[in-house]
């Protein structure tokens, strides 16, 4: 790959590294995460797991999380943990999270693939481990239908995604390049100008006007739609059996290796409340409903609830053989240089608590650690 471009890769991280972390006092990176009083009660004389006070858990307020927010509120943590408390912080960006991840300041937590490629690679492998899957789908492209009104009508228009380098810009300016369409993928300028915006303030700058469409994921792109947005493309529609990873469980190496007991302790949780979630559809998006108000102060309406909510499959499987696809369209953007991924999966514990609960183990695809 030429230098060019592993300098676009490199300014890329820098520019994530930059962004303003909200502080938490008990870690100093993301806010904290609030949850039911009944649910985080350590119960009274409860064993702690490897002798550990705490495990500090990470997510975003996505509904693609919500593995992490129902098992949040619903406690299923606090319990596979015993006399080892939950504790919870949320991030609104993946480099903030892995940033965490890498001091120390959480132990474990939720992430979409592209902060986990980026994290093991920058840190030449030596930083993560992703444990486990947690959902597919949930991202769609949301346009402006008095401006936009076909495919092909999206070039020449401003189209919004999260952040430069994060999930779903490599996605959109993947498939810009499948159209022929040629985008300067740090400036974002092109045949599309690629306008990267916080999801918070995404549905706003798509009222206003200021940007035609956006690439993201729920519970934004229902946002968009309340707004008076189209769904133009699901993203599912673009994979094989509609099923890419969008959140995977990632751990940092050093906890792993130090206790795998409480690691174990959380993807017991983790699974269970996956099966909670996909048998009780409407109490697990209240629930999650219920923790994004808590850590947001705002739930979300029923009009963008209930179709973002649909659009998300709940599953322990990481899905690696789509990370891999994901790597590559990053490398094509130009954000990244040809990763060697081999070693990002450790899916030993996952498998173990998967065979006890008589549930089918899943895959690596070839990349685990050894």
């Amino acid at each position: 790959m030429p230098a060019t471009r592993s300098a676009l890769f490199r300014g890329a991280l820098a520019a994530a590294a930059a962004l303003p972390l909200l502080t938490l006092a008990a870690c100093g990176y993301g806010s904290k995460s609030q949850g039911a009083d009944a649910d985080q009660k350590v119960a009274a004389g409860a064993r702690k797991i490897d002798g550990l006070d705490s495990v500090r858990i990470g997510y975003f307020g996505n509904l693609t999380h919500a593995t992490a927010l129902v098992g949040h509120r619903k406690g299923f943590f606090q319990k596979a943990l015993g006399g080892t408390k939950a504790d919870y912080a949320t991030f609104n960006a993946g480099p903030s999270e892995i940033e965490a991840l890498n001091a120390g300041s959480i132990d474990i937590g939720w992430i979409g693939p592209s902060p986990a490629i980026n994290g093991y690679t920058k840190s030449d492998g030596k930083s993560l481990r992703i444990v486990g899957g947690s959902a597919s789908g949930g991202v769609k492209l949301v346009v402006n239908p008095k401006k936009i009104g076909s495919l092909k009508g999206v070039r020449g228009k401003r189209i919004a995604t999260p952040q430069l380098g994060n999930t779903q810009d490599v996605a959109f300016l993947n498939w810009a390049a499948q159209q022929g369409w040629k985008v300067d993928a740090q400036s974002g300028k092109g045949d599309v100008t690629v306008v990267r915006s916080d999801n918070k303030v995404t549905p706003d700058a798509f009222k206003s006007g200021a940007i035609d469409g956006a690439w993201v994921p729920e519970p934004t792109a229902s946002k968009l739609v309340a707004e008076g947005g189209r769904v133009l493309l699901d993203e599912s529609s673009l994979w094989p059996d509609k099923k890419f990873v969008i959140t995977n469980i990632v751990v940092s190496q050093k906890f792993l290796k130090e206790h795998p007991k409480a690691v174990q302790a959380v993807l017991e949780a983790s699974v269970d409340t996956n099966k909670w979630i996909n048998a009780n559809p409407g109490a697990a998006k209240a629930a999650a409903n219920e923790q994004l108000a808590a850590d947001s102060g705002k739930a979300l309406p029923a009009n963008v609830l209930d179709p973002a909510w649909k659009s998300i499959r709940i599953t322990d499987d990481p899905l690696a053989g789509t990370l891999g696809a994901e790597a590559a369209h990053a490398v094509e953007a130009g954000l990244l240089q040809k990763p060697d991924l081999k070693g990002i999966y450790d899916l030993t514990l996952l498998n173990k608590v998967l065979k006890a609960r008589g549930a089918a183990t899943v895959s690596d695809a070839g990349l685990g650690a050894r």
